[in-house]
């Protein structure tokens, strides 16, 4: 992601930095292909399991402006794939979209807007002085591994209750009472047939070795096995899905047809009032800055250092991802385009589905600008009719990747503070109060090893002094 000096936090107002970073991008490095077409492609379309959900929500709840939000959403997806050179993803950030669909009374588009803009302004802040580098270097593995675990397992259960139970996101909640039919173009079996397709096609995404000298002492069966997991792996299969979703949305209503209106919709700029600003902040961004600091920055950043290792990631790297996130809202919300984030699980999804570089978020870039530049808001008809059971197949890969990141826990004290902390998120519903809670659990178990003889070989010295020179 970057090339930083280790350790190293030079705030980026420094001019030097800057023409040190421009001297190094290079979008075709960015873009290099490191697998194929298809993967890349298939990689996609990873995250769209938490993107439609959510936008779709805000869309019907709070009127948001889909045309405008998915050609902004396009555009921040071109410029990080050429920025950061992995399927670095743009995701809605989702406290805020909670609040305003869930609470009463809903935010208002105004008022989500002034949310995303003071949580970027925060955000912008903390990684042009080069703050969050401070918090990158110093805030421990363990508690940030719980941070991922409680986050990708709450997506995982998120779309276990996609596929077994009929959704209605105008409340964000599960319709419990009415389970999903097994049959039907949005029922179990669909939904089963296709987890078993992706699981058929990836594994347990794993990657299969290529051919080399090396692989000369391999048995034929090995070499037989390990051809045809490759072939497997070239097969987009999240894109298959995708698309086979986009086909049953006509199937189930074809009256659709009739409803589309091409073009997008006239960019406005949004009236906001302090009132506004006062709401937006009070119940939108004060519980959407952790998160996006936890999830959107310190945990991609991890992330992205556990799946590339080829790529140094250091605390410089944190500062660059975080005002990205600052500026892509700071243009966007005054538009009425939804807030927008990077985060852990989007990333997880799409390298889980192929996604290896930024060429991935790029062709997703340019398939968002192309339907928010041609059907405009005729697409809420569109993914109104979507399978949602297809979409939680998609979520329950990326959110299973995602937690897979805390494996490399391998003491007990670790194991145990990266497990407090995710048992308190998910309980709390609060990465923020698990990430505190965590922290204190690493502290008092460091304390444990805190060696005090020192201090008191001073202290009984020092009295010592005091009775031979009375």
């Amino acid at each position: 992601m970057a090339d930083e000096e280790p350790n190293h936090t030079t705030p980026l107002l420094r001019r030097e930095w800057w023409r040190s970073r421009l001297a190094a991008f290079s979008p075709a490095d960015s873009l290099r292909l490191k697998t194929s077409i298809l993967a890349e492609l298939g990689g996609s379309v990873g995250d769209l399991g938490t993107y439609i959900p959510i936008v779709l929500a805000l869309t019907l709840v709070c009127n948001l402006d889909l045309s405008t939000t998915l050609i902004f959403t396009a555009i921040y997806n071109i410029a990080t794939g050429l920025i950061f050179g992995i399927p670095m993803p743009v995701q809605p950030m989702k406290s805020i979209a909670a609040v305003a669909v869930s609470e009463s009374p809903h935010l208002t588009l105004a008022q989500i807007a002034t949310a995303g803009l003071s949580t970027a302004a925060t955000l912008f802040i903390l990684g042009a002085t080069g703050l969050m580098s401070f918090f990158y270097h110093f805030i421990p593995l363990p508690v940030v591994r719980g941070v991922q675990l409680s986050q990708g397992l709450s997506f995982a259960f998120s779309a276990i209750k996609y596929i077994r139970y009929n959704q209605d996101f105008t409340t964000t909640k599960a319709a419990s009472s009415t389970p999903r039919s097994w049959l039907g173009l949005d029922g179990l079996i669909l939904a089963l047939v296709c987890l078993s397709f992706i699981v058929l096609v990836t594994g347990s995404g794993e990657v299969a070795a290529e051919e080399t000298g090396m692989s000369t002492h391999r048995t034929t069966e090995e070499r037989r096995v390990n051809r045809r997991l490759r072939t497997l792996s070239k097969i987009p299969s999240a894109l298959i899905v995708f698309l086979l979703g986009l086909i049953l949305c006509f199937i189930r209503d074809p009256s659709i047809i009739h409803d589309i209106k091409l073009g997008p919709s006239k960019f406005q700029i949004l009236k906001i009032t302090w009132e506004d600003w006062k709401i937006g902040f009070l119940r939108g961004a004060i519980p959407q800055i952790p998160l996006s600091v936890l999830n959107s920055v310190i945990a991609v950043c991890k992330l992205s250092a556990d799946l590339f290792p080829e790529r140094e990631v250091t605390a410089g790297s944190a500062a660059k991802v975080s005002v990205s996130v600052g500026l892509m809202n700071m243009v966007g919300c005054w538009f009425g385009a939804m807030p927008c984030c990077h985060g852990a699980g989007g990333l997880a999804g799409q390298y889980r589905f192929g996604g290896r570089s930024g060429l991935s978020v790029v062709f997703l870039g340019l398939g968002k600008l192309f339907l928010g530049l041609l059907l405009g808001n005729s697409l809420v008809r569109i993914l109104n009719e979507f399978p949602i059971g297809l979409l939680g197949v998609l979520l329950l890969f990326a959110g299973i990747e995602l937690a897979m990141a805390s494996r490399d826990m391998n003491s007990k004290e670790e194991s145990f503070v990266m497990l407090v902390c995710a048992a308190i998120s998910l309980t709390g519903s609060s990465a923020a109060l698990g990430f505190v809670c965590g922290v204190v659990l690493f502290l008092l178990l460091k304390l444990r090893y805190l060696d005090c003889s020192r201090f008191r070989f001073r202290k009984s010295a020092g009295a010592e002094s005091d009775i031979l020179n009375p």
